[in-house]
């Protein structure tokens, strides 16, 4: 570390191979592998940043092995944190089938009607829009409105049964 601080390339490769090395080990015995992976980089990523913090007069191991430890509580940490829940084999949910049939059904036999029918019949007797401002929305007087939907109907009643 002392050489690798002082600017040799070679000697900062090679301490981070044995580095890796030993965190592999170090984290292969104490968590599962995906998460030893995980901290294993994340002590690489905190040992090169806190470079700076080693004191050449102090054992570099205990230095070392303080950063790995305190990644090591860390996805212990997270692990509690973020525990899975099991979901139950079956999740419950309200069945629609029903009612997805019949507005298939509905838009089928209300697209076989005329236009101006089939436009009116939505309005006032599925959205509820009263005739006066069926009309206004369709453009039709209010009496060919009434019209249309009496005729509707009976075409939707002659196509149903």
């Amino acid at each position: 570390m002392v050489a690798a601080r002082a600017g040799d390339g070679q000697a900062y490769e090679q301490l981070l191979r044995e580095l890796d090395a030993w965190l592999r080990r170090y984290y292969a015995r104490r968590l599962p592998h995906p998460a030893a992976d995980d901290a294993r980089q994340e002590a690489l990523l905190a040992i090169h940043a806190k470079r700076h913090t080693y004191v050449a007069s102090r054992p570099f191991g205990a230095w070392v092995n303080a950063i790995a430890r305190y990644k090591w509580v860390d996805r212990i940490r997270d692990a509690s944190r973020f525990s899975a829940v099991s979901l139950g084999e079956e999740i419950p949910i309200e069945d629609h089938e029903d009612a997805a049939i019949s507005a298939a059904a509905l838009d089928h036999l209300l697209g076989r009607l005329k236009p101006a029918q089939e436009s009116v019949i939505r309005l006032v007797k599925l959205k509820g829009f009263s005739i006066a401002r069926a009309s206004g929305a369709t453009g039709q007087s209010a009496s060919l409105v009434k019209i249309n939907i009496h005729r509707g109907l009976k075409k939707l009643a002659t196509l149903v049964s």
